[in-house]
């Protein structure tokens, strides 16, 4: 099985901090290997046109953002960049 992973959350999606399956969004699951390449591959096109920045680490994990998409945060008393992830999970 395939599984690609959606997410929205104010770090980056390979930090995996606690409790970071709340962030998710989607999670769409393939059997086939090829189909959920293709299906990656067409979200992580639609994410490079909505986003001018993007980051990819260990070919699973990838972070898209723009400067002006940010939330505050009451605790640290500033801005903090919000991140389009997705992950791409092979699981066996």
């Amino acid at each position: 099985m395939y599984q690609i992973i959606y997410m929205k959350a104010d770090f980056e999606p390979w930090w995996a901090f606690e409790g970071w399956q709340e962030h998710i969004i989607e999670k769409v699951l393939f059997e086939k290997k090829d189909e959920g390449i293709a299906y990656l591959n067409t979200r992580l096109n639609e994410l490079r046109k909505e986003f001018p920045m993007e980051k990819a680490k260990d070919d699973k994990y990838w972070a898209f953002w723009s400067v002006q998409e940010q939330c505050f945060c009451d605790y640290c008393d500033e801005d903090l960049q919000i991140y389009h992830g997705i992950i791409w999970n092979e699981i066996k």
